[in-house]
């Protein structure tokens, strides 16, 4: 029996390590693109300008010095090993980081925040503490920030500020990568030539690129990862044999003593040499931003295994070559391509394509990401979001940002024409992203890993000082190529915030102005203001999770109508990743049974794919006939301002089997006989399953009825349409932010049924004036 056991478990180990070892392959093709073809561009960027290749070879020997320890220290030592941990239940990169912090320091940029929401399985609840230890454990840090609405809205800056930078790079790192692995072309013809092939090949290809990115990358993304192997297993190569063939000897420039040496010498050239070497890191933000879709330790045996070693014996390789060449012909030969053997330097070539258009592809994606989370958070414009993958979760195209950005990389390459501006831009966006990420794990040592402040100074002042060198290196660079991912940076955080601002003042005018329950159950009650109730469910679009929307005594005072099962839905995102399906909606009652007010609040996380339309709607029903049949549907015997205090979590139809399930069906009807033209029909048939163990009164098998006839007879969406408007008297910064910036970027965004997954033909908007 024992053997039999340990011969189990040992099947489990291995299967579990077979798991890793291949999402660390697959991990090659999706994560580490950028970082792999580095190589194509450090040295060629690092002696543009700044310093030159002299026969001593302090310089290159320098340089290959400050690569090894900046790609030991950043990639290596801080992300793998640490930043890695600050996972948000399995997802990573910057806003991972902020919604952490805002669950731990209890600080939330929703405003339609509820205490329900900590309830979640995945929100990460503080408990255990020793009120001795509070100061120790960041209590200190926490309740200041809880305190401090100055200090909240400098994190969320922070944050949009790495998300931006983030964004700014998915311009750049398409044009410098393809740019890089295309200047191969520059050895096989004259300079003359050369320049008027190099960056119309560039724009072709990018623009296939961005062209495709509506198919999705899951019908070829199974070809990234042997692109990537294949690219690595290249420049290692290469590298290996460049160091036996040139100079064996190589490996003793490892040592920081030829740092000490190099800047010794170069002085303020080499400080500004700086912004070229930082790009063997670029790509390294990806490690912990596609956490979601790998496992902390497939992500690091992949870099500590594969891809590190790969990359420090190319640049081992290249330097060994360039050691023994000190005459080049011109500036450019310093370039990847000099060292590459002359028979094998077309394949190489055109593996070396294919990488880049991989790492392109990666940031391509990532960014999309990026702007869906900015979007579900309330931090950017509501945007087109298209599923490319109906089996693999996070496969997603933007139509608009797609374009954008394609417009973007083609000014950035045509307008630069070179690799050295474009790489002084991407070297300047790199830094500033692991810099956010620097300042804000300080803050999660502190806060949510419950260390002491020591730790969180060590770690800041470490890396920080280092980062702060790259920086200002890149920054001095400010007119030569650095200003783009500022103003690029610029732009987007412009968007952002005035968006966020324009969310919060709306929501904060519809808390003001919502009508009170009491109102509502009057107008119920009274049977002299002639309100009709009409057959089928009204769904009262709201961002309000507890009283009645303005817009719905709008609606009522125009048109004295509403259906026989009223609804006030709030579709809302939560601070963390997922929200489980048996977890999704809080439902209650408003008013007494009898009139049939039920107030439903859907929770997404920021990573979250929203269900279509007609699934979303029998989850919708559903979830008010599973809260129906249970027995915690009470009856209104509180005080019906604190309806929100009553709600009860139900899980979805298509999440649990032990609840009510929904049977939805299309049964046609033949017209009657007084028409002239005979016609069919389609009328919906609905059926709910109870469980064969569910008891319920008669009272709420009535209920059931009525909600089955409503269903049959249809659903409408009531949603609101705002035209926002700053208030007389107020400052002229929010006058222009209000009545221009948040109004244009209103009118140009995508309508609320696309956040909600409503079909077109069921919705009314109920249009209103909003005076913030």
């Amino acid at each position: 029996m024992d053997l039999e056991r340990l011969s189990t478990r040992n099947q489990v180990k291995k299967e579990s390590w077979w798991s890793v070892l291949t999402l660390a392959y697959q991990s090659l093709g999706v994560v580490y693109g950028d970082l792999a073809t580095s190589p194509l561009y450090v040295y060629k960027s690092t002696f543009a300008e700044d310093i030159q290749h002299s026969e001593t070879n302090e310089e290159i020997f320098g340089v290959l010095s400050l690569v090894f320890w900046t790609l030991t220290l950043i990639p290596l030592l801080k992300y793998v090993f640490i930043v890695l941990r600050a996972d948000d239940n399995g997802e990573g990169g910057t806003f991972a980081l902020y919604s952490l912090l805002c669950r731990h320091a209890r600080i939330s940029s929703l405003p339609n925040f509820q205490l329900a929401d900590e309830d979640l399985s995945e929100y990460k609840k503080i408990s255990g503490d020793n009120p001795r230890n509070l100061k120790a454990k960041g209590w200190s840090l926490k309740n200041t920030l809880e305190k401090h609405k100055v200090l909240q809205n400098m994190l969320l800056v922070l944050a949009l500020i790495g998300t931006c930078m983030v964004i700014g790079d998915g311009v750049l790192t398409p044009a410098i990568s393809v740019f890089s692995a295309v200047s191969g072309l520059e050895l096989s013809m004259s300079k003359e030539q050369h320049q008027y092939v190099e960056v119309p090949v560039v724009c072709a290809i990018l623009i296939i690129l961005f062209s495709l990115q509506h198919y999705g990358t899951h019908r070829l993304g199974f070809l990234f990862a042997p692109i990537v192997l294949a690219w690595l297993l290249c420049i290692s190569t290469i590298g290996v044999y460049n160091i036996f063939h040139w100079n064996p000897h190589v490996y003793k420039a490892l040592s920081p003593y030829y740092i000490y040496k190099f800047l010794k010498k170069t002085r303020e050239r080499g400080w500004m040499s700086l912004g070229g070497i930082l790009l063997c890191i670029t790509g390294s933000e990806a490690m912990f931003a596609d956490l979601g879709h790998f496992t902390q330790l497939s992500i690091q045996i992949a870099f500590t295994f594969a891809v590190y070693p790969s990359l420090i014996l190319a640049y081992m390789g290249q330097a060994a070559y360039l050691s023994r060449h000190h005459v080049l012909e011109s500036d450019y030969r310093i370039g990847f391509y000099v060292s590459v053997p002359e028979k094998i330097r077309w394949p190489v070539l055109v593996i070396a394509i294919l990488a880049a258009v991989v790492g392109s592809q990666a940031i391509i994606t990532g960014t999309f990401s990026i702007i869906k989370q900015c979007t579900s958070l309330g931090c950017f414009p509501k945007v087109k979001i298209v599923h490319t993958s109906s089996k693999m979760h996070g496969q997603i195209y933007i139509p608009e940002i797609n374009w954008t950005l394609m417009l973007l990389c083609l000014a950035v390459t045509v307008g630069f024409r070179d690799t050295k501006h474009i790489s002084n831009a991407s070297g300047l966006a790199v830094i500033t992203v692991m810099l956010v990420t620097t300042c804000l794990m300080s803050l999660v040592i502190v806060l949510c890993w419950r260390k002491s402040t020591i730790y969180a100074l060590a770690f800041i002042i470490f890396f920080g000082t280092i980062e702060s060198l790259y920086f200002s290196a890149s920054l001095i660079k400010f007119r030569e190529g650095a200003w783009v991912p500022l103003a690029l940076s610029f732009a987007f955080l412009l968007v952002m915030y005035l968006w966020h601002y324009g969310t919060v003042m709306r929501y904060e005018f519809d808390v003001q102005n919502k009508v009170s329950v009491n109102w509502l159950l009057t107008l119920f009650g009274s049977s002299n203001l002639g309100i009709v109730r009409v057959r089928g469910i009204g769904v009262i679009s709201t961002e309000l999770v507890s009283g009645v929307p303005a817009i719905f005594s709008h609606f009522v005072t125009n048109l004295p109508a509403f259906h026989q099962v009223v609804v006030f839905l709030c579709v809302k995102s939560v601070p963390v990743p997922h929200v489980k399906p048996e977890e999704r909606f809080l439902v209650g009652r408003v008013g007494p049974k009898e009139y049939r007010l039920y107030r439903c609040i859907a929770r997404y996380g920021y990573r979250d794919v929203h269900k279509d339309d007609v699934e979303f709607e029998q989850d919708l029903v559903c979830s008010i006939a599973e809260f129906i049949r249970s027995d915690k549907a009470f009856d209104y015997d509180l005080d019906p301002e604190d309806e929100s205090e009553r709600l009860t979590v139900v899980a979805a139809s298509s999440s649990s089997l032990e609840g009510v399930q929904i049977y939805e069906e299309d049964k046609p009807e033949q017209s009657s006989v007084e028409e002239r033209v005979p016609s069919t029909r389609v009328k919906k048939r609905v059926r709910f399953v109870l469980p064969e163990s569910s008891r319920i009164d008669r009272s709420a098998e009535e209920e059931l009825t009525e909600l089955t006839e409503a269903r049959e007879a249809g659903m409408a969406f009531i949603m609101g349409h705002s035209y926002v408007r700053a208030k007389a008297g107020s400052s002229v910064m929010k006058k222009m932010a209000i009545n221009f910036g948040y109004d244009f970027l209103r009118r140009n965004s995508r309508g609320l049924c696309y956040g909600l997954s409503t079909p077109h033909a069921s919705t009314l908007e109920v249009g209103m004036v909003y005076i913030v």
